[in-house]
């Protein structure tokens, strides 16, 4: 009798529910990593949208990056939330696209891009800037 009152206590011990202050953590933890940068959207070309979406679809992004999850690098959502669309970010970001990087989103290392021209560069930033809705 005594044994199956100590194994019911161990049972609930091991299945109660988290607790808000997990959640709260979690939370926490996805907005040091995103680190919104504030600033005023601008509106982004609708064609540069389209034609960036197309770009990344025929290119190696998905290698490393997903819509909605982390996967080697940021999800491109992540991405979304953090800069502003603007024209300051669109040609910052742009850039790492073509010269590469490193620590802005942790550990993973993003690989040069040279051979994408700066125009299809800010379309692509264009269409990732846009999923943040």
């Amino acid at each position: 009798m005594r044994s199956s009152i100590i194994l019911l206590m161990i049972l609930s011990a091991c299945t109660q529910k988290p607790s808000a202050d997990t959640k709260d953590t979690s939370l926490i933890k996805e907005k040091d990593y995103i680190r919104v940068i504030e600033g005023i959207d601008e509106p982004l070309d609708h064609e540069m949208i389209q034609r960036g979406e197309v770009l990344i679809s025929y290119s190696d992004c998905s290698e490393c990056h997903k819509d909605d999850m982390r996967s080697k690098g940021p999800a491109f959502r992540d991405i979304a939330k953090r800069y502003p669309t603007s024209q300051v970010y669109l040609d910052l970001l742009a850039r790492k696209v073509i010269s590469g990087g490193t620590g802005s989103w942790g550990n993973p290392i993003m690989s040069p891009h040279p051979e994408i021209n700066e125009d299809d560069a800010k379309a692509m930033v264009s269409y990732i800037l846009s999923l943040e809705d």
